[in-house]
């Protein structure tokens, strides 16, 4: 996936110009980002699958093409069904009650009035804001925000659910509840995506993990093997020795590729 974005940097090969111009024309210029390389992998049902990384690394850009919000440079996405994307950023409306944004925004995913009747305990439940949900939103905080949203858009039975970021407050209970939706969900459909920068909930709630960095996938497979390396990593950039960070990112890219190409080598050896 590559973004055109504009810029104010100048080229270092373009002549001078005026101080007054260059700024103009600054306005103008666009680059290119690649937000993602080369990225392929196959997720089946039934799979809770975490995506970590530093901040740019691709998570949302990911989770954006796998839900068709925007369409890849090269390549494609192919899903069984629609994937739905729940982030934090989802509106709600703040001067409405809890309980009327729980009726709007189920209405909002398609759902019939007897459907959000037959629902709505379980929202109230999950979110847990049985004692607030007849106040303005306004008046809740950022996270409890976060739950009700959580709460509203699991209500709907899909098969892939891709989660960003809204699962990083809460308490213990609330965490509790979420596994047991995420597993429920699991369960009755397909499958679940993951961005989260909190790695305990990611190692509690997922059974595989993507690590991205720089747009590349550097390392696919168990929660705490992925996630021990990617601390090692972030551990040797907190120190300030990038040398040691960029080997350990090297070594699990490698470690990665050599799956790759013996099964290639395998496929080969099959069919002759």
């Amino acid at each position: 996936m590559t973004y055109q974005v504009p810029t104010t940097a100048q080229d270092s090969a373009s002549p001078r110009k005026p101080r007054g111009l260059r700024r103009l024309l600054g306005r103008q210029r666009n680059v290119s980002v690649i937000a993602l390389k080369d990225i392929s992998l196959v997720v089946n049902r039934g799979e809770s699958v975490g995506i970590i990384g530093r901040n740019g690394s691709g998570k949302s850009t990911l989770m954006k093409l796998i839900n068709g919000r925007v369409p890849p440079t090269a390549g494609a996405v192919y899903a069984s069904s629609r994937p739905t994307l729940l982030g934090v950023s989802a509106a709600l409306v703040p001067d409405l009650s809890g309980h009327e944004n729980i009726v709007l925004g189920c209405l909002a995913m398609g759902m019939t009035r007897a459907e959000i009747d037959r629902k709505y305990e379980d929202i109230v439940s999950v979110s847990g804001l049985a004692e607030s949900i007849g106040l303005p939103m306004r008046t809740y905080s950022s996270g409890m925000a976060a739950r009700l949203q959580f709460a509203i858009a699991t209500a709907v039975d899909t098969e892939i659910l891709l989660i960003d970021e809204a699962l990083n407050t809460g308490d213990d209970q609330f965490k509790d509840r979420t596994k047991a939706k995420m597993d429920e969900l699991r369960e009755k459909a397909g499958c679940v995506f993951l961005v989260s920068h909190s790695l305990d909930t990611i190692r509690e709630m997922c059974s595989r993990v993507l690590w991205l960095d720089d747009g590349e996938i550097i390392m696919d497979g168990d929660p705490v093997e992925v996630i021990k390396w990617y601390r090692t990593f972030t551990k040797y950039l907190s120190a300030g020795d990038r040398v040691l960070a960029l080997k350990t990112r090297r070594r699990m890219i490698n470690n990665l590729k050599v799956p790759a190409v013996l099964a290639r080598e395998s496929g080969r050896r099959s069919s002759a």
